[in-house]
C-alpha cells in the first residue's frame, strides 16, 4: 500500500527516499511487548544491513497499529505522529527510544496521570532525540480545556486527524485480509 507523503518518515531505506523492489511492512504498537521485540530486533539486525546488502531492493514501512486495549497506546502513537510532523527523519530514532522505554508507558505506570501529564512525559522523551524539541512535540499533543470553535467538546489535539488516518490504514489492511 502506498504511503501518504505526510507519513513518509515511516519508510526506512538505505538511500533516503525509498524506491525499492520489495517492501517489508511492520504493524507495531508502542506499548505491546511483542512489537518492541520485533522492532528492536529489526533495528539491530536488518536496518544496519540495508546500506551494504539491500540499498535498492528493500524498504521497510513502520505501520502504527494502535491497540485500544492498552489505554496509553493512542497517546504513544500520537507522540510519534507529532514527531513525524515536526521531524519525519527522526521517526525511527524516536520509535527506538520509545520501544526501549515502553514499560514507562504501560497501564500501571500511567493510570494515575492525566492525559496531558502522559503527553508531557512522551514529549520529554521525544526531546531526548537529537533534532527534536520536546516542547514542540507537546505543543501538538496538549489537549485544551475549552470547547472548540464550533462548541465541540471532543476537540482532540493537533495530531488527532493524522492518527485517524493511521487507524483507517490499519482497518483497510485488516479488512482485506492482508
Amino acid at each position: 500500500m502506498a504511503l501518504a507523503p505526510r507519513f513518509a518518515g515511516q519508510a526506512y531505506s538505505a538511500e533516503g527516499v525509498p524506491k525499492a523492489v520489495h517492501t517489508l511492512e511492520l504493524f507495531l504498537d508502542y506499548v505491546c511487548p511483542f512489537s518492541a521485540k520485533m522492532f528492536l530486533t529489526v533495528s539491530s539486525t536488518i536496518l544496519p544491513l540495508l546500506p551494504q546488502k539491500y540499498p535498492k531492493n528493500l524498504r521497510i514501512i513502520f505501520r502504527q497499529q494502535i491497540q485500544p486495549w492498552h489505554p496509553s497506546s493512542t497517546l504513544a502513537h500520537e507522540a510519534a505522529a507529532a514527531v513525524l510532523r515536526l521531524a519525519p527523519e527522526k521517526f525511527y530514532a524516536f520509535s527506538q527510544k520509545l520501544f526501549e522505554r515502553q514499560k514507562e508507558f504501560f497501564d500501571v505506570n500511567v493510570v494515575k496521570e492525566t492525559r496531558n501529564e502522559t503527553y508531557q512525559r512522551l514529549a520529554k522523551l521525544a526531546g531526548e532525540v537529537e533534532g527534536v524539541k520536546g516542547e514542540d512535540v507537546y505543543g501538538l499533543l496538549e489537549v485544551g480545556d475549552r470547547p472548540g470553535e464550533d462548541g465541540g467538546l471532543n476537540v482532540g489535539n493537533r495530531v488527532t486527524d493524522d492518527v485517524k488516518v493511521l487507524v483507517k490504514v490499519g482497518v483497510v489492511f485488516c479488512s482485506c485480509g492482508i
